[in-house]
């Protein structure tokens, strides 16, 4: 018997990438991100009208950056009670891919990366409002620990709750998500550039970094390809 499948259902990481014909994509902190490399303006403002051309886009059009080289593309609902994938992001990324493929414009999924700011706080009700006006920024669905752009082009801030203060280490530092099959990678680049590694605890999801000084960075890599956990 066939499933009726729900295009509002919401997915994760997981179900995406175990999903077929997905190849072009990756799930970042951020939504589902393909990067077409193009090589000139005019390709891809050529694959930017295909995209806006596609139907039924409606409210989950994606967001979409053209610059001469390459053209990325990233798929994520944001309403007041939910900042993530759906069903439908999965048929929208195969049409995508399509009409790249047409076009004879090939992705390349080792390019796209997503950064977040995460501030280390004692009171997060206390701090998150200040940020929130200083940066112009929402709460990601009424989350209490999620500052989001509302035009979706700055990088995220999350509110990491403290038992006590930590002077001793930074109290601001930068997530770098990359594609679930650079993670390694990029931790052994930074690691052979100066870096140490503070934990893998939680790898191979994320790993905890420190520059020379001490500096803290966290890599991490959204739902690995495979069956739906649980």
């Amino acid at each position: 018997m066939t499933r009726t499948v729900d295009k509002d259902e919401r997915i994760r990481p997981t179900h995406f990438h175990g999903s077929a014909g997905l190849e072009d994509w990756r799930v970042l902190g951020e939504g589902a991100c393909a990067y077409f490399r193009t090589g000139s303006f005019t390709a891809g403002a050529r694959l930017v009208r295909a995209i806006g051309e596609l139907p039924g886009l409606g409210e989950d059009a994606p967001d979409v950056d053209l610059r001469p080289e390459g053209v990325t593309v990233r798929l994520i609902t944001l309403t007041d009670d939910y900042y993530g994938l759906t069903e439908r992001h999965i048929t929208l990324a195969r049409q995508i891919s399509a009409a790249a493929r047409e076009l004879g414009i090939t992705a390349d999924p080792s390019a796209v990366q997503t950064v977040q700011i995460t501030v280390d706080a004692l009171a997060t009700p206390a701090v998150l409002p200040f940020w929130r006006a200083l940066l112009g920024y929402q709460e990601r669905a009424h989350s209490g620990e999620d500052l989001v752009d509302p035009g979706r082009r700055g990088a995220p801030f999350w509110f990491q709750e403290m038992d006590a203060p930590r002077p001793q280490r930074n109290r601001v530092h930068v997530d770098v998500w990359v594609p679930y099959d650079q993670a390694e990678a990029r931790v052994a680049a930074a690691i052979a550039a100066g870096g140490r590694l503070i934990s893998d605890a939680d790898a191979p999801a994320n790993y905890v970094l420190a520059d020379p000084e001490g500096n803290e960075a966290c890599v991490g890599a959204a739902g690995h390809p495979g069956p739906e956990a649980g």
